[in-house]
């Protein structure tokens, strides 16, 4: 075990000291002059469990890349799952769960220089979610409909395809507060999701 973790720290400061060959011998500061900024769009195709239902995501979210480790932006996701409500008033009327989700991207980027590397974002913010009635205008009804507040993790593995062209295979687990709806539980947003994300931008 011993000789393991040796191993492991002398491979780590091998791969510090390459990294460190490989920079400015200028130290980068705050507000460093040499520190350099980029931002990128994404769009985002995922798939998750809503109410154990298969459910669809799409999404899209902007951010600002501070000296290629951190990224800060906003952006949101919509979903509709397959779930065939019968709802205790009538019970031939069928329903679909739907929503969105979004607010504030935070976003470490590990190694962004390497061809594969890794982000992990984490997504703070507000959603709604409803019953929506199959082949009939979205309604607002209170008991059928509600609020909620999201935290959202998650690690994406990126390929940096070009200098402007990145994609990335994420998965994540939403965290909610609890939601208050008509025949639905408490947690019915909580899961894990996974998906596919595009970015283009200067990296």
């Amino acid at each position: 075990m011993k000789q393991l973790l040796i191993l492991i720290f002398i491979g780590l400061g091998v791969l510090c000291a390459s990294a460190q060959e490989n920079n400015d011998s200028q130290i980068s500061t705050i507000f460093s002059k040499n520190r350099r900024n980029g931002g990128y769009g994404a769009l985002s195709f995922g798939y998750t469990q809503i109410d154990g239902k298969d459910a669809f995501l799409m999404g899209a979210r902007g951010s600002w890349i501070i000296d290629h480790s951190f990224a800060i932006g906003i952006g949101g996701n919509g979903f509709v799952n397959d779930v065939n409500y019968h709802n205790w008033r009538n019970n031939d009327v069928d329903y679909n769960l739907a929503g969105g989700y979004g607010g504030l991207y935070l976003e470490p980027i590990l190694a962004p220089r390497l061809p594969v590397h890794i982000s992990i974002p984490v997504l703070l913010g507000v959603g709604a979610i409803a019953q929506v009635e199959d082949h009939r205008d979205w309604t607002y009804d209170n008991s059928r409909s509600d609020t909620f507040l999201v935290f959202e993790p998650a690690v994406e593995l990126e390929f940096n395809m070009t200098r402007h062209f990145r994609m990335a295979g994420s998965i994540g687990y939403r965290f909610t507060s609890k939601i208050e709806m008509e025949n639905t539980s408490s947690n019915i947003m909580e899961g894990v999701n996974i998906g596919l994300i595009i970015k283009l931008g200067r990296f």
